[in-house]
């Protein structure tokens, strides 16, 4: 190297213009020419030549490209002169220079730079067509309207009317008749005459009357067996008073001797004693048929029997208890009928004697039977009665009860001897001992 060389003048470097704004990919280009590797160089270099510019890519035109330029011929023989020292700077170049042998090579784009393409409207509805009025005379088709579910409940057909109580149609808009009606769509029931058959009339028949003799059979169980419904006082009463005829000493349902204070012919205090007392027995032989028969319906359980005689030993009485099966109910049905059919007046269901054996009793038959009476109890199921008589055995021709007996007035044999007074007063003495005997076991069982 020589020394003129050296001592060569270095040139200024040309100012440098600020920077322009410049676009993203430019920038990216700039980067990319930052970052690629630049040939080595020396020091002299460095002093002589001018540092390089940056690349910077020029951003894409937005409106279409330009003609080019018609070019100016130069004349011919005087070219351009070309300017005294370093040449100046002008605009930087669209593309970078090629970078010199062995350098790497410059970012090339590899993607597509997409074009905006202008929205336009789309239609989202549908247009409608206008549709041609209908001609004269035509009539509309009305679509049917879907039958109803099976659910729904079918509203009820008006009535039928005569061709001249029909309202007239009324006007339609479009000039046409009545618009069609849908179709049915459940089916006519047609009636279906009833049959006759004998053999289902005669078994009808059969089941009724079955019927109504099982409602019978129940009804007379109940009468007869009593209501578990009934009153429990009721039932607890009736249930002591239908054990007593084992339970209770012979001396209390039938004292030794009974006070009778007024109860003679006018008001005569009478007494009367027990000559004998009858083993119990059952109802069959002891009583009457005919009144055996009239107390069935209460069931006849067992019969107790005892004879008194009066302070004269003149007029002897039976007097006997019938303990039966029945309830409340039952007793006071027997006691109805005994009232109302008058079954206490009637000479076949006279009670039967006790004749007692080696006493003025001895001769006590049914002959001898000269007034009675009977009485249904309601408070036990227990009926009492009571025949007298004469003790010496003088027959009775016509007897009579003790209502008969006991009337004013009455001039018979046994009203002017005062059987009908004897009977009576027996009986109502042990009817209110027997009450009195039930009431207090009654009260000591609870």
């Amino acid at each position: 190297m020589s020394t003129e060389a050296r001592r060569a003048p270095v040139p200024p470097r040309p100012a440098t213009p600020p920077p322009a704004p410049e676009s993203e990919a430019a920038r990216a280009g700039e980067d990319a020419q930052s970052d690629a590797p630049r040939p080595p160089r020396s020091r002299i270099s460095d002093a002589l030549l001018p540092p390089p510019e940056p690349v910077r890519i020029p951003p894409p035109p937005s409106g279409p490209p330009a003609p080019p330029a018609a070019k100016s011929p130069a004349p011919a023989g005087n070219p351009a002169p070309r300017p005294a020292g370093p040449p100046a700077q002008t605009t930087a170049p669209t593309t970078a220079p090629a970078p010199p042998t062995g350098s790497a090579p410059a970012p090339v784009e590899i993607t597509t730079r997409l074009r905006p393409v202008p929205s336009a409207p789309v239609e989202i509805t549908t247009r409608l067509r206008p549709v041609p009025p209908a001609p004269a005379g035509a009539v509309p088709r009305v679509p049917p309207r879907p039958s109803a579910p099976p659910s729904l409940p079918v509203p009820p057909r008006p009535p039928l009317r005569s061709p001249g109580s029909l309202p007239a149609p009324p006007p339609y808009p479009w000039g046409g008749q009545r618009p069609e009606t849908p179709q049915e769509t459940t089916t006519r029931l047609r009636p279906v005459p009833s049959r006759h058959h004998p053999f289902r009339v005669a078994a009808a028949l059969a089941c009724v009357v079955l019927g109504l003799g099982l409602i019978g059979g129940a009804a007379t169980g109940s009468w007869l067996t009593g209501d578990s419904a009934a009153d429990p006082a009721a039932r607890d009463t009736f249930a002591t008073a239908r054990g007593l005829w084992h339970s209770v000493p012979v001396d209390t349902l039938f004292p030794r001797t009974l006070a009778g204070d007024g109860a003679g012919p006018g008001g005569a205090d009478r007494e009367w004693t027990r000559i004998g007392v009858a083993p119990d027995s059952g109802c069959s032989g002891t009583l009457d048929p005919l009144l055996l028969g009239t107390l069935r319906p209460v069931g006849c359980a067992r019969v107790l029997r005892a004879t008194y005689v009066d302070a004269t030993s003149s007029n002897v009485t039976t007097v006997g208890l019938v303990f039966t099966q029945a309830d409340a109910l039952a007793m006071d049905t027997l006691r109805t009928r005994f009232r109302n059919e008058s079954l206490g007046e009637r000479a076949d269901l006279m009670p039967r004697t006790f004749p007692v054996k080696g006493t003025v009793a001895g001769g006590f038959g049914d002959a001898q039977r000269a007034s009675w009476t009977v009485n249904v109890l309601t408070e036990a199921p227990v009926v009492v009665f009571a025949v007298s008589g004469f003790a010496d055995g003088r027959k009775v021709p016509a007897p009579q009860p003790v209502d008969k007996a006991m009337a004013k007035g009455a001039t018979t044999a046994p009203a002017q001897s005062g059987l009908g007074h004897e009977a009576k007063g027996i009986a109502d003495r042990i009817e209110r001992g027997l009450r009195k005997t039930v009431s207090a076991r009654t009260a000591a069982s609870q």
